[in-house]
């Protein structure tokens, strides 16, 4: 069984990795896609150490809600550990 996972709905200020309409959202781990640098630190220049960086897929409705046209289709997201709470 898929690993289920809440979005962090954290709004820290400059360059990110999540994008806003995915914060707070849950999906499942489709796979790991390894580890690497953190962009978010690279983006300013800063050492960057590496991260798990995972595919995480999301219903259309746990993104949209009633206003989903096809309820059932799904968005992949790739997205840094640190961004991810396990449920």
């Amino acid at each position: 069984m898929a690993e289920r996972v809440r979005v962090r709905a954290m709004m820290p200020p400059g360059h990110v990795r999540a994008p806003s309409y995915l914060r707070g959202k849950e999906g499942v781990i489709e796979r790991p896609l390894g580890a690497f640098h953190n962009p978010e630190q690279l983006a300013y220049g800063l050492p960057a150490e590496k991260k798990p960086l995972y595919r995480v897929r999301f219903r259309m409705d746990e993104l949209w809600g009633k206003a989903a046209e096809n309820p059932g289709d799904t968005l992949d997201a790739e997205l840094y550990d640190h961004w991810l709470e396990r449920l």
